[in-house]
């Protein structure tokens, strides 16, 4: 510190030709001139606090911004690696839809095949059953007309038969019909 306060000193004793110069004698000097001094002094002072001050702020906000960076970079490849799985489960999952839908259809489709294949069934012995119904409905029509056409031919021929027959007459059809059945009983026999 003497080597400081020295050189002030020395700097008081140069010759003052009108030029700029230091004033060590407190007393000779000008309150004025050592308040704006030391104003100066501190303002300026103030400044190299200050800016030591604002460069350790900034590294600090650097070192912020940084983190920030880093996280957000951290964050990002995170998101980007969800991301990745999120497309690949759902690319598995469009391809398991594809899969059951052509399932479905083909299912549908079997499905369909077999519903009209057993209607088909179904109609074809609807039709065989009701032609055999109608066949048979026919057969048993026929025979009724038959039975009724062969009865009302028996009633006609009983009426002729009784009309133009006497008891003689009668007596040998019915002698000639029960020789009639007895010959027919004796080739059934052999």
């Amino acid at each position: 510190m003497k080597n400081v306060t020295d050189s002030f000193v020395s700097l008081g004793h140069w010759p003052s030709a009108g030029g700029f110069g230091f004033n060590t004698d407190i007393l000779a000097t000008n309150p004025i001139n050592l308040s704006v001094v030391l104003g100066v002094l501190i303002f300026f002072g103030k400044g190299v606090y200050n800016l030591l001050s604002l460069s350790d702020l900034l590294d600090n906000r650097k070192q912020r911004i940084l983190n920030t960076i880093r996280n957000s970079e951290e964050l990002r490849e995170g998101a980007i690696e969800q991301l990745e799985k999120a497309r690949a489960r759902l690319r598995k999952v469009e391809m398991e839809a594809d899969q059951y839908r052509v399932n479905g259809y083909s299912e549908i489709e079997r499905e369909k095949l077999n519903l009209i294949n057993s209607t088909y069934n179904t109609l074809e012995q609807l039709e065989n059953y009701k032609n055999e119904t109608i066949h048979f409905e026919q057969q048993r029509a026929i025979n009724q007309v038959r039975q009724r056409v062969l009865q009302q031919a028996l009633q006609g021929a009983l009426g002729t038969i009784n009309s133009c027959l006497n008891k003689e007459l009668h007596l040998r059809t019915i002698s000639a019909n029960i020789g009639m059945f007895g010959s027919m009983k004796e080739i059934r026999n052999n």
